[in-house]
């Protein structure tokens, strides 16, 4: 029983990395919305938050970076 190689085209991984930044960065201003609507209302988050925050998003990102490259996880809108 022979493995089959996938031939993943270049095209397909550019626009995959560029999903996942953009994921990223929506996933990003959503916090910083968040951040900005707490301020108004004085509500103070603390640092420490806002940092897991950022590892949350971080950690999702490595998520669909590791299955965009062993094409496990599908990024939504490829593979189709």
């Amino acid at each position: 029983m022979e493995l089959a190689i996938l031939a993943f085209p270049f095209s397909a991984l550019i626009l995959g990395l560029i999903d996942i930044a953009i994921i990223v960065a929506v996933l990003l201003l959503v916090g910083c919305v968040i951040l900005w609507v707490a301020s108004l209302l004085s509500f103070a988050i603390p640092a420490m938050v806002q940092k897991l925050y950022i590892v949350v998003v971080a950690l999702i990102a490595l998520y669909y970076l590791v299955g965009l490259l062993f094409g496990v996880v599908p990024v939504p809108g490829f593979f189709r």
